[in-house]
């Protein structure tokens, strides 16, 4: 079985972990509990996050490394009944677990997208790219949200929510990524950094414009 005390060391290896479920018992089910973590409610603020996002109604968004759905469903609410999130993961499992949740919510706004890993492949223009916790993941990330930025419309934002390199683990694992690396990435893929924002202490969560 997989099990690990503390926040920060269940938040840095258990997803490594379960890289290898069969080998470790790890299903999606357990990936997406390690995933939230106990307290991520209290320490990510996800409600300010999605209040500071400036949401409308009718939006279409892409949740990139959606994994246990933590952002997706509150992405959903904001877009209401004519928006559609697309739940984007390269782990099919995550997926399916994702889309029986979107059922049993009656989330109808909610598609989930098996993705490539230099493909996030939404099925249509967005008005917002949202990662959380994923951009470590993402192998030639100037390549990647260069070629991503065609699926956003003319004023398409990408919002990234990041871990900092602070803590044993995070620095330890490469779970983490600075913000300034993160600007100047992201910039070299064209972007405009338009928000920074700062009241989550363990994470960087900025918003960029698409490139013109």
């Amino acid at each position: 079985m997989c099990f690990l005390v503390g926040f920060e060391v269940r938040q840095a290896i258990l997803p490594l972990l379960c890289v290898l479920p069969l080998a470790l018992g790890c299903t999606a089910e357990m990936k997406a509990r390690a995933y939230a973590g106990d307290d991520r409610d209290s320490w990510q603020q996800p409600e300010r996050v999605i209040s500071e996002l400036g949401i409308s109604a009718g939006d279409r968004i892409a949740d990139i490394g959606s994994g246990g759905g933590y952002f997706t469903f509150r992405l959903s609410d904001a877009v209401g009944d004519g928006g559609r999130v697309y739940a984007i993961d390269v782990d099919s499992a995550m997926n399916e677990r994702l889309e029986r949740l979107a059922s049993e919510r009656s989330a109808d706004n909610v598609t989930a997208v098996l993705a490539d890993y230099d493909d996030p492949k939404i099925p249509e223009p967005v008005d917002m790219m949202f990662t959380s916790n994923t951009y470590h993941h993402i192998e030639d990330r100037i390549t990647y949200f260069q070629r991503a930025a065609r699926y956003l419309k003319p004023a398409g934002r990408l919002a990234v929510l990041e871990y900092k390199k602070q803590g044993f683990f995070h620095r330890f694992l490469g779970h983490a990524t600075d913000d300034d690396i993160i600007v100047s990435e992201l910039e070299q893929a064209g972007y405009t950094l338009s928000a920074k924002h700062e009241f989550i202490e363990q994470q960087s969560f900025l918003v960029f414009d698409r490139p013109r």
